[in-house]
């Protein structure tokens, strides 16, 4: 397939946005609606939180939490799962306790959270780390195991130890699908946050959704919080793919069509 030029690269989904904002208006226009926000009190409402000094604030208190839980479960998740598709009897010991514990929702976790850590960041950072820790860990552990035998045993006959054969050749095999749990986790993140903020704590972008509501029905300031949470999703999303792409994470990672 033809490479997209970097202008249509940005000019294809422009146009998509201009179309939808365009649609998002006239469908306003036509019902006269005095509940649903139109485009401008949407753009008026940013301008308004931007002003009171509350926009960088809510979308920063959303971040560090993103970060702190997301950060402790790559500090968790990748050198787990790497030493469980390492070791194949730690896995299996393992196994059944990792695929109980996966498909629990993390909102599941909420009065837990609460009662552990009480109405604060810690409880957010909690689910967050909970939401990001098992696509990172399974993700690892699937990544050493797919290894193809012969890349080790071409490490072995140049005579690596086993640690050195694991970090110099496993690992950089393994490393295209650990990212590509990485960027699951991520966006699952970006989601649970929003979700617990609505919840457990008082500030950010999930905050501003169910205070907005509740407050005077301000559903102007909870259309701009849902588009702030859908930005920010796009550029983190945006972001680990670019890191996919540089040159040293590349070994065996397939161009996506994105």
């Amino acid at each position: 397939m033809k490479p997209r030029s970097p202008l249509e690269a940005v000019l294809l989904p422009a146009a998509a946005a201009a179309a939808i904002v365009a649609l998002w208006w006239a469908a306003v226009a036509w019902t006269k609606t005095t509940v649903f926000p139109s485009p401008a009190a949407v753009a008026g409402g940013i301008a308004d939180l931007a002003r009171k000094g509350l926009l960088f604030a809510y979308v920063r208190d959303s971040l560090l939490r993103v970060a702190a839980g997301y950060g402790a479960a790559l500090a968790v998740g990748i050198p787990l799962g790497v030493f469980l598709g390492w070791r194949p009897r730690a896995a299996r010991a393992a196994n059944p306790v990792i695929q109980f514990l996966r498909p629990i929702s993390p909102l599941a976790w909420i009065p837990v959270a609460i009662v552990l850590f009480g109405v604060n960041d810690s409880a957010a950072i909690f689910l967050i780390f909970l939401a990001s820790l098992f696509p990172i860990l399974v993700s690892a552990m699937n990544g050493v195991r797919a290894v193809p035998a012969m890349y080790r045993q071409a490490g072995e006959n140049f005579g690596l130890p086993r640690r050195a054969l694991l970090a110099r050749v496993v690992f950089p095999a393994a490393l295209p699908e650990i990212l590509t749990g990485l960027r699951i986790a991520l966006g699952v993140a970006w989601i649970v946050v929003v979700a617990a903020e609505m919840i457990a704590v008082n500030s950010g972008l999930g905050y501003l959704v169910i205070d907005s509501r509740n407050a005077g029905k301000r559903y102007d300031l909870v259309v701009a919080a849902m588009l702030l949470i859908g930005v920010i999703g796009l550029l983190l999303n945006v972001l680990v793919q670019r890191v996919s792409r540089l040159r040293a994470v590349r070994w065996g990672f397939r161009e996506e069509a994105s």
